[in-house]
């Protein structure tokens, strides 16, 4: 006796530029929010007509159905033109949907409306796609191209950061002015521009400031100091993200910043070589807390301030920059991609990281970054 498979109704209201579930089920990039209906395994997208042409060549769908048709349905001979979320209950109730599967991140307002027209909507916990956790061999193609250009915004910062000379101050001079944070960001998005890479908070803080993880950097950079540069650009193609940090000194490291980059780059290949399927993340990242703290980097509090290893070892990477697995919440599958980028920060020392790209095989780990670490430039 055949098994009969039962397909749930999924539905998506959100625009795919921002989205990365509607993304995922349509490989299409649209503005603003659009529906999408999957029924019985079909995939219908209802689309603007200003999308609808470029969604034929484009999307990933059965059946494109036009909204302003829907709508006329709706407005019959009111003057007025119907609200978005009437227009979405009219053509789901014409699908003779009842009950829809949805992300938890369903807009309330859309489930409220629904919840009028008795078509009840379930919040999946968890993934929407929990395909969207092990990357096919598209996905990773994509996700190689994502870091090419990541790594061609470090190569860029290295370029500017070699044809500096030191000026009054220890401050860095580059091209007649002073070289900022600010400048050397401008120079790295602008390079990520040119290879197809769409920028975001590229990270380019010096000394103390990068103390603080996520701070970006501002103003002047000097010379002999540790500079932390972490790159996350999205692929304007295909949406997916890349992740590298580097951390370097333009000049000469002291004692004290070459054995504080040394010890992360020691914790970051103890991860690397550790990750295989089976290998509980949170046991992976307290190992190297702990390898730190046998090297003399305790994780504490001093003068009111985190100092040492008090971020996650890593996360997930795809068509979002921080994406299910977390590096501590998951036990390794294949197939996950994950970053691997632990750090240690001290005020009065600086702060290093560095961050590469992994994908999880049956093995252990394949490495999808290719940018050499070199602490002196």
């Amino acid at each position: 006796m055949s098994k009969k498979t039962t397909h749930e109704t999924r539905l998506i209201v959100a625009a795919s530029d921002h989205d990365p579930d509607m993304l995922y089920a349509t490989k299409f990039f649209v503005p603003d929010p659009f529906i999408f209906l999957e029924q019985s395994g079909k995939r219908t997208i209802v689309l603007s007509d200003l999308e609808i042409d470029r969604a034929r060549k484009q999307a990933k769908a059965d059946e494109i159905v036009s909204f302003s048709q829907v709508e006329r349905e709706v407005q019959g001979t009111q003057k007025k033109a119907p609200a978005f979320e009437k227009v979405m209950s009219h053509f789901l109730r014409k699908r003779g949907v009842r009950f829809a599967a949805v992300p938890a991140n369903f807009p309330l307002g859309y489930a409220e409306e629904l919840a009028t027209q008795r078509i009840r909507v379930r919040a999946t916990n968890g993934l929407f796609w929990p395909e969207r956790e092990a990357k096919s061999k598209d996905e990773l193609q994509q996700m190689r191209r994502a870091l090419a250009i990541t790594e061609k915004g470090l190569a860029r910062a290295m370029e500017v950061l070699a044809a500096s000379k030191t000026g009054p101050g220890k401050k860095l001079v580059w091209s007649g002015r002073t070289l900022t944070s600010e400048i050397l960001r401008a120079e790295i998005d602008s390079a990520i521009l040119r290879a197809g890479g769409l920028p975001a908070n590229t990270i380019v803080a010096g000394g103390d400031q990068a103390c603080d993880p996520h701070e970006r950097g501002f103003g002047p950079l000097k010379a002999d100091s540790l500079i932390i540069l972490d790159i996350f650009p999205r692929d304007a193609t295909s949406g997916y993200f890349g992740d590298m940090t580097r951390t370097v000194v333009r000049g000469r490291a002291s004692e004290e910043q070459r054995r504080l980059w040394e010890t992360v780059r020691e914790g970051q290949a103890l991860a690397l070589k550790k990750m295989k399927p089976g290998v509980d993340g949170l046991k992976l990242h307290t190992e190297v807390k702990q390898l730190f703290t046998d090297r003399g980097y305790p994780t504490e509090v001093r003068g009111g301030r985190q100092v040492g290893f008090f971020h996650g070892t890593g996360h997930g990477l795809g068509l979002e920059i921080h994406e299910f697995p977390r590096f501590q919440k998951t036990v390794f599958k294949p197939g996950q991609v994950l970053t691997v980028e632990p750090g240690l920060y001290y005020p009065g020392i600086g702060g290093a990281r560095l961050e590469d790209v992994v994908v999880l095989t049956k093995n252990g780990t394949r490495m999808l970054s290719r940018f050499e670490k070199r602490l002196e430039i």
